[in-house]
């Protein structure tokens, strides 16, 4: 069986530090992974207003803990203590809260420079992070050459590759949705090779899915890593991790909840399943929070009726054209065939969990036919991995948003640990 390693284990000050920049950083799923290994990230860069609010939560976390004093953090979540005196444990904030651009290249680089000095290093170790995947998507394609409307994020990799040439790390671990292998039938992916070979390093790459690393989702990604050309190195070989574990082992030990309503008393029903355990993704100190519902109009709460029920009881998809006439809204039953989608708690992996959560429930409705709600925040949360003391930052929605395009944190630990064992 799988025993997660160093999960939530604070580095050993005698050993060798690593340093890290994330670019893209999002909510920090890649950076968990690679904090659990004890690399000490020198910068987050982050457009995302509440994406920013949350790297910084969660780098306090890992500060505390390093200390031994995550008492202070928990006050924080059971809101006895206010964010700001919670971030005044911070030497220096390593957020940069900025688009990527190339209007802004100068100053991000500034300010990751500001940062080192801040971090005692000359050196960075790694950069992890991958663009925005909306402009990687398989909708839209059509004038440009790469067969897509002009959208400035299909030229992101190349701001990526102008700060690896300026900071020039030993790895770097460029991640992104297996749709950017076929954009302009294959020649974006190409041009992306190409140009991070030019800026001095051996690249190769995988399509590797989350459910294969203790994630009980299906998340298919592109992770490119490359490493400097006189490194004799190559891309490592990521063992799967075999377990009997289920969907239902996310949930079995959440309080039912109605549907537009948060969860006050922080309180689990039972003790933490084998899984949340192992996987490190529930500990004995914690407590519940992000434990939040969306409100629903009844049309829908009838259909989220009729989804559960034929998965439960048939095993079967609600497919849109079955539903009474009463409840349809759109004439194209086509298109929307697959619009409402149950979690199966029977099975190894969730369905992938994508930004449009934040939109909407209706692809992620709780299996449990008492409730009729889609699922809470932290529910979500926990089909991505994110350990429960992972505060997302922001209203709900956003929250949802950071966590729908996050990198699963359990996936990100087994990548950080072999880019760890390449750097030794």
């Amino acid at each position: 069986m799988y025993s997660i390693c160093c999960t939530n284990e604070g580095r050993n000050p005698l050993k060798k530090q690593y340093f890290l920049v994330d670019l893209f950083a999002g909510a920090g799923g890649l950076s968990e992974g690679f904090h659990r290994l004890g690399f000490k990230t020198v910068a987050y860069v982050e457009r995302d207003k509440y994406a920013c609010q949350t790297l910084r939560t969660r780098h306090v976390y890992w500060k505390m803990k390093q200390k031994g004093i995550t008492d202070k953090y928990y006050s924080y979540l059971r809101q006895e203590i206010s964010k700001e005196e919670l971030q005044s444990h911070l030497e220096f904030d390593p957020v940069i809260n900025i688009t990527i651009d190339e209007s802004n290249l100068e100053q991000i680089t500034n300010s990751i420079r500001e940062n080192m000095r801040k971090s005692k290093t000359d050196k960075i170790d790694v950069f992890i992070g991958g663009p925005p995947c909306q402009a990687y998507s398989l909708i839209g394609r059509a004038r440009d050459r790469y067969n897509m409307v002009f959208d400035e994020r299909n030229v992101l990799y190349k701001h990526y590759v102008h700060l690896l040439q300026i900071f020039k790390p030993s790895i770097f671990v460029f991640e992104n949705v297996p749709g950017i292998l076929s954009v302009g039938k294959g020649q974006l992916w190409k041009d992306v090779r190409e140009y991070f070979k030019s800026s001095g390093y051996q690249i190769d790459f995988r399509i590797l899915d989350a459910q294969n690393f203790g994630v009980l989702q299906t998340r298919k990604r592109v992770i490119l890593m490359g490493w400097k050309k006189e490194l004799d190195l190559s891309y490592p070989d990521i063992s799967e991790i075999k377990h009997n574990y289920l969907v239902r082992d996310l949930f079995s030990d959440l309080p039912f909840i109605a549907i537009g309503e948060c969860n006050t008393n922080d309180s689990y029903i039972t003790d933490p399943t084998k899984y949340l355990e192992v996987m490190g993704i529930r500990s004995r100190e914690d407590i519940l929070i992000d434990y939040e519902t969306r409100p629903i109009c009844d049309r829908d709460r009838l259909i989220y009726h009729y989804a559960i029920k034929k998965w439960n009881d048939e095993g079967l998809r609600l497919q849109y054209a079955e539903l009474p006439s009463k409840l349809k809204t759109h004439r194209n039953e086509n298109i929307f065939k697959d619009r409402f989608k149950v979690v199966a708690e029977n099975l190894a992996y969730s369905h992938t969990m994508v930004a449009h959560i934040a939109k909407d429930g209706h692809h992620y409705i709780h299996p449990d036919i008492n409730q009729v709600r889609s699922l809470t925040v932290r529910e979500a949360a926990r089909i991505q991995s994110f350990p429960d003391n992972y505060k997302f930052e922001g209203p709900r929605t956003a929250k949802f948003r950071q966590i729908g395009n996050a990198v699963p944190p359990l996936m990100a630990e087994k990548i950080a640990e072999k880019i760890k064992g390449m750097i030794l």
